[in-house]
């Protein structure tokens, strides 16, 4: 009987995955020989321009992040086999912290080993069932997930809808919540949508709430210095939690971290369960973060060219006549609406040269399938020519675009 049971289990995870293949809503993994970059090796020899990586200031595979890597490992270590408060805590993770918390223009700041943590972690300890959440539609899965861990009350508002946002704090004021607080993204990843802070920011003044941003998306490039969306708005000051990841554009490798009041922070440290029960920050990915923060505050040249990579590419794939999601961020959709259409034409552009993923249902609403571009300022113009060059061509022969 046992065994029996098992393989219903077995068979109906199969059932599934076939149903999933069949829907073409099935996702594989491409597979790099390479570093991360502009370009990169494929496990079937395959040289590519690559479209669709976080690598947004090129710093992935960049030779002084690997020697800062490189460096930290000599001086520290390969890793702690602790948690923080044991025995895992080195002056590089402090230095880190502090370096994260100045740029941001924080307090104080707190590490984590991803920053789904980040997120997973923050509301729990900080607001409790007399308190309410009000969280963006549309907001990452980290944040769900980390709502769903607190008792606090749930209020949820239309995608950056500003006056469905007002609705859902006067309802809170109306159920005589204690401690209010706004959770969104920065940089909404599947749009490149970026956030109403300075609105919400009003907002939350007015009906006495807190602010908290992820700013995944935007760390180190969006803003005039780089700082993120809080910049990028004029709100320095008025957001309250930021948390973000070192997995993007600084960097790419992974952690996360919060950055607030010391307050907010110091109960993070005593609280946050991801904070206590993970092993620490490799010291290799802590001194090389440090490091490329460092460079980040000396000069804004890779968030300059980043951000002419995006308004050169965005200008060419509308004129080419593909629909795309306005904006100004370095993500941009090109809306192909079909998920077996998505997946076509990434597959097609894999084989003229371009490394690009679709994205459909479930990880975009039905109906809004799409090839998202994620610019770096690690590309070239001729990588970028000839990236737009097999958009076309791909488009021409699926019938998107007229020959």
């Amino acid at each position: 009987m046992g065994e029996q049971a098992k393989e219903v289990f077995w068979d109906g995870l199969r059932r599934n995955l076939n149903g999933l293949r069949q829907q073409g809503l099935y996702k594989t993994e491409r597979v790099l020989a390479s570093r991360q970059g502009a370009e990169v090796l494929c496990d079937d020899g395959r040289t590519l321009i690559n479209l669709c990586a976080n690598n947004y200031l090129g710093l992935s595979g960049d030779l002084e992040t690997q020697q800062a890597s490189i460096a930290a490992t000599g001086k520290y270590g390969y890793g702690l086999s602790s948690v923080r408060f044991i025995c895992g805590t080195q002056t590089v993770h402090k230095q880190l912290e502090r370096a994260i918390a100045s740029f941001l223009g924080m307090e104080d700041a707190i590490l984590y080993a991803a920053a789904f943590d980040a997120n997973g972690g923050l509301f729990e300890p900080l607001f409790e069932e007399p308190d309410a959440i009000i969280s963006d539609a549309l907001n990452h899965a980290s944040i769900i997930d980390g709502i769903r861990l607190c008792k606090a009350g749930r209020y949820r508002y239309q995608h950056n809808d500003m006056a469905d946002l007002e609705n859902q704090l006067q309802a809170a004021a109306d159920a005589g919540r204690r401690h209010k607080v706004i959770a969104t993204d920065g940089v909404f990843s599947m749009d490149g949508t970026i956030a109403q802070l300075g609105k919400i920011c009003d907002l939350a003044e007015h009906y006495g709430a807190l602010v908290m941003v992820d700013d995944s998306h935007a760390s180190g490039f969006m803003g005039a210095s780089g700082r993120g969306t809080h910049e990028h708005h004029h709100v320095m000051g008025r957001v309250d939690i930021i948390t973000g990841t070192l997995g993007k554009a600084l960097g790419g490798a992974m952690g996360g971290f919060t950055a607030a009041r010391k307050e907010v922070i110091d109960t993070l440290r005593q609280k946050s369960r991801p904070y206590l029960f993970s092993n620490t920050l490799a010291p290799a990915i802590a001194g090389a973060s440090l490091s490329i923060l460092e460079r980040l505050s000396k000069s804004t040249q890779l968030r300059d060219r980043l951000h002419e990579n995006t308004a050169y590419f965005r200008s060419a794939i509308e004129n080419i006549g593909f629909t795309i999601m306005p904006g100004t961020h370095p993500v941009v959709p090109v809306m192909l609406f079909d998920a077996r259409l998505a997946q076509q034409f990434a597959a097609r552009l894999y084989e003229l040269g371009v490394l690009a993923t679709g994205f459909f249902y479930p990880v975009v609403p039905m109906g809004q399938a799409r090839v998202r571009v994620q610019l770096s300022a690690a590309h070239t113009r001729l990588q970028l020519d000839l990236a737009l060059a097999a958009f076309a061509q791909a488009g021409r022969e699926l019938g998107l675009l007229k020959t």
